[in-house]
């Protein structure tokens, strides 16, 4: 294994193992929520889930990867999205579990898209735009 490759997972580690932690205690109403951190560009906009910026950011590194046509590179960055909200789950679902199933299925198109064989650009670009929206619509909600 590479040092690169131990880098990023270490990286992704981390990052899963931190949102997590925010979400763990918060499946009772208002018991346990952390405030929402603010995000590079100011302070996040929270939905009924919570701070999302984690996962967005992810999405829209997949997306600038997708634009790009880094098709692998993005197959490969989604899954760290795949990971962190999988792992965020339990903390995140008793919260909205509408707002949640919602979210899910939008990340669920981008990965069927990222993952087809062959992957189509326009598709991709498709469904990541969809799962963008998604996201600011549900920052908006909040």
């Amino acid at each position: 294994m590479s040092c690169i490759r131990s880098r990023r997972q270490c990286m992704l580690l981390a990052a899963v193992l931190t949102i997590a932690g925010l979400a763990a205690g918060c499946s009772r109403s208002g018991e346990g929520v952390p405030a929402a951190a603010p995000s590079a560009a100011g302070a996040a906009a929270a939905s009924a889930l919570g701070d999302l910026s984690a996962f967005h950011a992810i999405a829209k590194d997949t997306a600038a990867l997708v634009d790009r046509g880094d098709l692998a590179g993005a197959r490969s960055r989604i899954k760290d999205l795949e990971l962190a909200w999988d792992a965020a789950e339990a903390g995140l679902k008793p919260r909205s579990a509408e707002d949640w199933h919602r979210l899910d299925k939008a990340i669920d198109r981008a990965l069927k898209a990222l993952r087809s064989d062959p992957p189509v650009q326009a598709d991709c670009q498709a469904a990541l735009r969809d799962l963008e929206r998604t996201f600011v619509t549900m920052q908006r909600a909040g």
